[in-house]
């Protein structure tokens, strides 16, 4: 199983492009994780992820997100590696986006149709493995909890 759920905060906008082949919507964005655990004394560490949202999922990132916002993302990580021009070879893992979320706790004016606690106007994003996605727009009035 290939599963990972990071909440972070944006490190900057997001960066849209598109295929070559089929003009399908790519958006990247890094997102900064706190680590959980720290020794006392010490600074808050945070790790840095590379992710990729395609397609419905791309425009939604794309459209909502901010440097700053935080956020969480439900997804895969994917290695690749490539050769550069001098032969010399990199790898890389990303993060790719299935399903994305508002983490924040305030609004912004930006977003005051949405309300990211739980219950109110949740707004997500999620997408099947082949880049298919859906908005759902849930309302928290008959929370069982």
């Amino acid at each position: 199983m290939n599963k990972v759920i990071l909440m972070g905060r944006l490190t900057r906008d997001p960066e849209v492009r598109y295929t070559q082949t089929n003009n399908t919507l790519v958006a990247s964005f890094s997102l900064a994780v706190n680590r959980r655990f720290t020794r006392e004394g010490d600074t808050v560490t945070a790790d840095f992820f590379n992710v990729t949202a395609w397609s419905k999922t791309g425009e939604f990132v794309s459209k909502y997100f901010k440097k700053g916002q935080q956020v969480a993302v439900v997804g895969r990580l994917q290695n690749r590696s490539w050769d550069d021009q001098n032969g010399q070879k990199h790898y890389a893992t990303d993060v790719v986006a299935e399903e994305v979320y508002f983490a924040d706790s305030k609004r912004s004016s930006d977003e005051s149709n949405f309300d990211n606690t739980f219950g109110n106007n949740a707004q997500q994003s999620s997408a099947d493995s082949n880049g298919n996605s859906d908005f759902e727009v849930s309302s928290g009035d008959d929370l069982p909890f």
